[in-house]
């Protein structure tokens, strides 16, 4: 097994193969940030890159996340830090790839994240700060009945009220919210606006006022189920927005032949705008208790846009009628939600901070989700947690437009279950303007997943510049295969290492 890599010394062979990389300079203090600085994340789920109207959706009315992108910082080159929803969940509280951490797949049975894990909250109540989580945990089962695993509690978090998974109940969420260990039992409501309820709460009445705080909020939305208030889904039955539909892209991915769907596109958009609503309201509640001045929100998304299933038989795929209300779209680029393409992980990133981050601006510089722990953590001085391999950066210069030295590529894997390993590539990896799209070997049918998994190093490369090329279009392993080498002996060393620290 590798660990403690010298990331380094393999930049340097890496350089002399053509290719050049960060050096590891730390990012300078940023001296305006307000010490008693909150800090507030909105966790959307499965929403695309191009779902927003600033991020160039012609259709979806998004005014309150629009208004907000021209009061902060718009990001073109945001990221999660995996595919899917509970590893991307897992990375952005730790700052470590979510493989380092066991999530190779989603939460379930031997898949939570374990308590020695260092998380963004342990930290800042250490600080003093106080922490709240609403919404979506998915990073352990939060019903003990089911499962005696560390939820948001042993994280961290002081007060919180969430739900396992989605609320797969509908619109009434019956008895899938537990709070702080206790079931709520009946709640009625859509999910946005039940969190965003309990959010507004604990701002105004429960939260201890003289303590500066970290609130995540966690959405279903737009995550299926999909069935919205029919305010918000008839806004869109008419024929400009059928019309318009036609010029959405979707990832080069095709919609199924074998059944229409058009009609499931209203929900998805109403559902959208029904987020934009709730995420309004918090911003509100924010300006009328007087907070909005030294808040820095961060609004994104888990992963890119869900796609419906076309089924096929032969690959042992399910089949699932739920997707066929999925309309998000990763705008121009290629892929989707599960899928190490740039559309599978880019999502939108939005942040304010009035008097730090200036208003309008709009940065193309690259910032992981993985990379928040060390980016707070440098902001308000405190240190990180040590004997702990932290792969995110410290990078609120993204916020600014500003560059940053990165001291190792960034890198995505895919999730290790089902039948996503016959056809798709199992990583990405982004050094500059070169994107390394990485293949295992093909599966023996006699072996099983995790010994064929556990066993293997990619074999076969895909290499695209994705500043030149954003949809992924043009492959240039063929071209460029010096460039290609050294970038897989990069991808094929943290691969393992990150593989296999989640044995742990």
């Amino acid at each position: 097994m590798l660990t403690n890599i010298n990331y380094n010394t393999i930049f340097v062979s890496a350089l002399m193969g053509g290719i050049s990389a960060g050096c590891g300079v730390p990012e300078p203090k940023t001296e305006k940030v307000p010490e008693d600085m909150n800090i507030i994340v909105v966790l959307t789920d499965d929403l695309g890159y191009g779902d927003l109207g600033v991020t160039g959706n012609p259709i979806i009315n998004t005014p309150n996340i629009d208004q907000f992108a021209s009061e902060g910082v718009l990001l073109s080159d945001f990221h999660s830090p995996s595919t899917v929803s509970s590893p991307s969940r897992a990375a952005l509280l730790t700052g470590r790839n979510p493989y380092r951490s066991g999530f190779y797949a989603i939460q379930g049975p031997g898949t939570y994240l374990k308590e020695d894990e260092v998380t963004i909250p342990e930290i800042l109540n250490e600080a003093g700060y106080e922490s709240c989580f609403v919404g979506k945990w998915h990073l352990s089962e939060l019903d003990t009945t089911i499962r005696n695993e560390p939820g948001p509690s042993e994280q961290g978090f002081d007060h919180w009220m969430g739900t396992t998974h989605n609320a797969f109940d509908g619109p009434e969420n019956t008895e899938k919210f537990i709070r702080n260990n206790e079931p709520v039992g009946e709640v009625d409501g859509w999910y946005c606006d039940v969190i965003v309820d309990e959010a507004t709460t604990w701002l105004t009445e429960k939260r201890d006022s003289s303590k500066p705080f970290f609130l995540l909020v966690s959405t279903h939305e737009p995550h299926t189920p999909i069935d919205p208030p029919k305010k918000y889904s008839e806004m869109y039955d008419n024929p400009t927005v059928d019309s318009l539909e036609k010029t959405i892209e979707y990832g080069g991915i095709n919609r199924p032949a074998d059944r229409d769907i058009s009609d499931n596109k209203y929900k998805y958009y109403g559902t959208v705008t029904q987020l934009d609503d709730a995420f309004g309201r918090l911003l509100k509640t924010i300006e009328e208790q007087g907070l909005d001045e030294n808040t820095l929100i961060i609004f994104t998304s888990d992963n890119g846009p869900e796609t419906p299933v076309t089924y096929e038989k032969s690959l042992g795929q399910w089949e699932d009628p739920m997707r066929d209300y999925c309309f998000g779209t990763p705008g121009k680029f290629r892929g989707m939600k599960r899928h190490v393409y740039e559309g599978g992980h880019r999502v939108p990133g939005i942040a304010r901070l009035p008097g730090v981050i200036p208003e309008g601006t709009r940065s193309d510089k690259l910032f992981n989700q993985s990379d928040l722990l060390p980016t707070i953590t440098n902001l308000l001085d405190l240190p990180l947690p040590e004997g702990v391999n932290i792969d995110g950066q410290a990078n609120f210069n993204a916020f600014l437009n500003k560059e940053i030295k990165r001291d190792r590529p960034e890198i995505w894997f895919y999730p290790l279950w089902g039948i996503y390993h016959r056809r798709m590539p199992q990583m990405s990896m982004r050094v500059e303007e070169y994107t390394l799209i990485g293949w295992l070997p093909e599966k023996p049918d006699t072996q099983d997943l995790d010994t064929w998994f556990f066993n293997n190093v990619p074999e076969r490369f895909e290499l695209y510049n994705i500043i030149d090329d954003p949809r992924q279009r043009y492959n240039l392993a063929n071209k460029k295969p010096e460039k290609v080498d050294s970038l897989a002996v990069i991808m094929e060393q943290l691969f393992v290492e990150m593989r296999d620290e989640g044995l742990k």
